[in-house]
């Protein structure tokens, strides 16, 4: 009796993460991939080549005086920690750091459930802190000395925006927006929501980033799936998948892209003005199934999910709605990170404290696998561009995996910002700390 219990409790929780209770083709070229990229395609296995497995990792936090590992010339330092799952930044024209604290948050049968599967040591699933805190460094020593929540009583809130003395706020169900005054610790104006957005469905899908276009004149919304594979059916994934783009006020809303299961990371290179997103792809097909990705993003662009990825390579689990007229419109990312990696954080480097080849490269930070047999992901990779094209991806930050036999991990990284001095910023979530990242010149 109790086994079966145990097994409830197993399929509840785990089919919000995939459907697991349940040949290359012709493909749409992207003018930004390269034919050395894409070598990762072709080499693709079989669905299903390996068992699909739950494969948690259990984080033990950073003992003192460690710290993730940067290239030689580098040094990683602490810059702020004590916070409550510190999942984006964004850094203020002024200097200060916003930091979006939440996480995915589950029912009470749920959390039991995550006891039982051993998920609870992997990722916070108690009640989200639900609020932005402010970092200020007012000594100017690259630090923060001053530290105040500035926004609380929120839901599920990730991307942060100032745009024309306002200040945005993305929850999980919409985009507020907020006057800004820039010398203010505390937000004490009312805000106004501009844009409901579609929640709820797959639990690490609450996120809903947003950032400006280069010219300031929309907005960018990055609206993850309501679940793994399209099992939940396809009414319920409206607006979701997608990219969407609105105009500051919140009107005008139309779908940028869609066909990104998880377009987590979005931001625009600076070199180009190109709309590019990090892609935690789907889960359930094997170890080395399906990439996540990091691509250049076409207007009116689909990119596959769920009846396809990476191209036209057809997902089995949609053959009773196999949707050929989309799947051969599908568009091959640029760039294969790996698969399970869980692609979530993007910045472009634009700081001048770096070596020259940093410049307007892109740093994704790699939260980490649970879907694969040896774990993978848990560091921060780079991927230099050249000529306003991306090239193979490089290890940048490591050491968050402390043992592999036994999956322990000392945090796990998500998303990054460059601070004014060109400094990088790291949010480590599941350590509540910040890193920052120099060059010693």
């Amino acid at each position: 009796k109790k086994m079966k219990t145990h097994l409830l409790l197993i399929c509840l929780l785990t089919t919000s993460y995939h459907n697991g209770c349940h040949q290359a083709q012709e493909h749409v070229s992207n003018p930004n991939a390269d034919s050395l990229l894409t070598s990762d395609q072709a080499a693709l296995p079989e669905p299903f080549a390996t068992k699909s497995v739950r494969n948690f990792t259990k984080v033990i936090g950073w003992p003192e005086g460690t710290t993730p590992i940067a290239p030689k010339g580098f040094s990683v330092t602490l810059f702020a920690k004590d916070f409550i799952n510190p999942r984006n930044i964004f850094i203020a024209p002024n200097g200060d750091v916003f930091v979006a604290e939440a996480n995915t948050e589950l029912s009470t049968i749920k959390k039991v459930g995550a006891d039982v599967t051993g998920i609870s040591k992997s990722q916070r699933f108690k009640a989200s802190a639900n609020r932005i805190t402010l970092l200020r460094d007012t000594d100017k020593d690259g630090f923060p000395d001053f530290r105040s929540v500035y926004l609380a009583d929120l839901n599920q809130p990730y991307g942060i925006l100032i745009l024309n003395n306002s200040f945005y706020v993305a929850n999980t169900d919409g985009v507020w927006k907020y006057p800004y005054n820039a010398d203010d610790t505390v937000m004490r104006a009312a805000g106004k929501l501009i844009v409901v957005l579609p929640a709820g469905g797959y639990n690490n899908h609450w996120t809903r980033n947003i950032i400006v276009n280069r010219d300031k004149s929309k907005i960018l919304i990055a609206v993850g799936s309501s679940s793994n594979a399209g099992e939940n059916g396809m009414e319920n994934e409206i607006r979701r998948a997608a990219i969407l783009e609105i105009n500051p006020d919140g009107s005008g809303e139309r779908i940028f892209a869609n066909g990104l299961r998880n377009p987590n990371g979005i931001a625009i290179q600076p070199e180009t003005g190109v709309l590019f997103t990090a892609v935690n792809e789907r889960d359930g097909l094997g170890d080395d199934l399906v990439p996540d990705y990091f691509t250049s993003v076409q207007e009116g662009g689909f990119y596959g999910w769920p009846y396809s990825y990476f191209g036209q390579h057809q997902d089995p689990r949609m053959k009773d709605n196999p949707r050929p007229d989309l799947v051969s419109k599908a568009i091959v990312p640029d760039v294969a990170l790996g698969s399970h990696v869980a692609a979530l954080g993007l910045a472009f480097y634009q700081g001048s404290q770096f070596p020259e080849r940093f410049r307007d490269g892109a740093f994704i930070g790699e939260h980490g696998s649970w879907n694969r047999s040896v774990i993978t992901g848990y560091k921060v990779v780079f991927i230099p561009f050249h000529n306003g094209k991306p090239g193979k991806p490089e290890d940048f930050l490591t050491g968050f995996i402390a043992n592999e036999k036994t999956n322990e991990v000392h945090g796990r990284p998500v998303n990054l910002a460059v601070l004014p001095d060109g400094s990088l910023l790291l949010a480590d979530d599941t350590s509540n700390t910040l890193w920052r990242i120099s060059y010693n010149k």
